[in-house]
């Protein structure tokens, strides 16, 4: 009897610390209250802004972007989800605007960039946020399939657009296939654009994911592409 309470001591251990206990898959439940939320409390619990902004998938990022700004003159950069800011490091950008709807990640990149004047963070949370500034790229890394809510989407799709007079960049996937993450949702974005902004802005670049996502391989792939357009003049 004894060596079976000791096993089940060990094995109960080992769970805790490897798996979810059904309380904590309870709390996670809990605190799902929509996607801004999740990104507040993820933060505040110590996660970070994903695989897709360390290593070589920052690094592939960073050299995408930094070459389309030096190719094209770009001097001001917006970016719709800056994250924990792990990705800014790497990049090369004359001037930079951050935004993102955890006043955390807002906090953590404040600290992280406090010497550098080129840069600037930007919490918008509230409902009522109004972002009234424009730069001359607008970027959306890894976040549209984040965003699980349609009127959430089309907001922030609006408010990309809105927030540049010359480019816009987006890396994410274009598919609506299912994933069973509560996080993620896929979706064909390229549709929403050609409903509601193919009068004012064409496609002017694609840039194929050099490390294309593999199942068998978790967290060395990406599902995302990037997706460069171009305000129509």
């Amino acid at each position: 009897m004894k060596i079976v309470t000791f096993l089940e001591k060990i094995c109960r251990k080992l769970h805790k610390t490897f798996c979810f206990s059904p309380r904590i898959e309870k709390e996670q439940e809990v605190i799902w209250q929509g996607s801004s939320n999740y990104w507040q409390e993820r933060y505040l619990q110590g996660g970070n802004s994903g695989a897709g902004s360390y290593n070589h998938l920052a690094q592939f990022k960073a050299e995408v972007i930094n070459k389309f700004v030096k190719d094209n003159g770009i001097t001001s950069v917006v970016e719709w989800g800056c994250g924990d800011g792990n990705q800014l490091l790497l990049a090369d950008y004359p001037q930079y605007v951050g935004l993102d709807v955890s006043e955390k990640a807002i906090r953590i990149c404040s600290a992280m960039f406090k010497d550098d004047e080129s840069k600037k963070f930007v919490y918008c949370g509230d409902e009522s946020f109004v972002f009234e500034e424009q730069a001359e790229l607008a970027l959306s890394l890894d976040v549209i399939y984040h965003l699980i809510e349609d009127d959430i989407f089309d907001t922030y799709m609006k408010r990309l657009f809105a927030s540049s007079n010359k480019y816009v960049c987006i890396y994410s996937c274009n598919d609506n296939e299912n994933n069973s993450a509560v996080h993620v949702k896929h979706r064909k974005f390229t549709d929403w654009i050609e409903k509601n902004m193919s009068n004012q802005w064409r496609l002017k670049n694609f840039v194929k994911n050099r490390y294309p996502y593999d199942p068998t391989e978790e967290g060395q792939g990406s599902w995302s592409d990037f997706y460069f357009y171009e305000i129509l003049r």
